[in-house]
């Protein structure tokens, strides 16, 4: 399935896989951009589908946190499907939905979007090490989708 929408231009992609690479010394620039790209096609599916119950793996969190930090890039992408996408980070290894991420995936594709399936393992098996220790969970706690505000 070919990708909906351009996701981040060369600059801003280079800018937020550096970011990932900062956090992650030992990662390669190529793995970084895969997560960045991911934790895109998360972004804007999560804005479109606000009532959704959606989460990220941990590998592709670890890429959320790097677009979070670009603060304006990340406010213009959740814009892009209407709906900003709050992240309050949580850890609790016993909430964790293995279906949640297959849901995810589904309504990735929904969305236009193809999942790098490799990138989104359970918590305990990654395709490779992050920074991040966040555990998302599909109970409405740590994700909140604030619509965007009409008029």
């Amino acid at each position: 399935m070919a990708e909906r929408t351009a996701l981040l231009d060369d600059a801003q992609r280079q800018g937020v896989t550096q970011t990932v690479m900062d956090a992650n010394p030992d990662m390669t620039a190529e793995m970084a951009g895969r997560i960045v790209d991911e934790a895109a096609k998360f972004v804007l599916t999560a804005a479109e589908f606000p009532q959704a119950a959606l989460t990220p793996s941990r590998v592709v969190d670890e890429g959320w946190h790097a677009l979070i930090l670009h603060t304006r890039l990340y406010k213009a992408l959740c814009a892009r499907r209407g709906n900003y996408v709050e992240h309050a980070p949580g850890y609790d290894p016993e909430n964790y939905d293995p279906a949640i991420l297959t849901r995810t995936q589904a309504m990735m594709r929904e969305a236009g979007f193809t999942p790098d399936e490799e990138l989104w393992t359970a918590p305990d098996k990654p395709l490779v090490a992050v920074a991040a220790k966040c555990q998302h969970s599909d109970d409405g706690g740590p994700i909140v989708i604030i619509p965007k505000p009409k008029g």
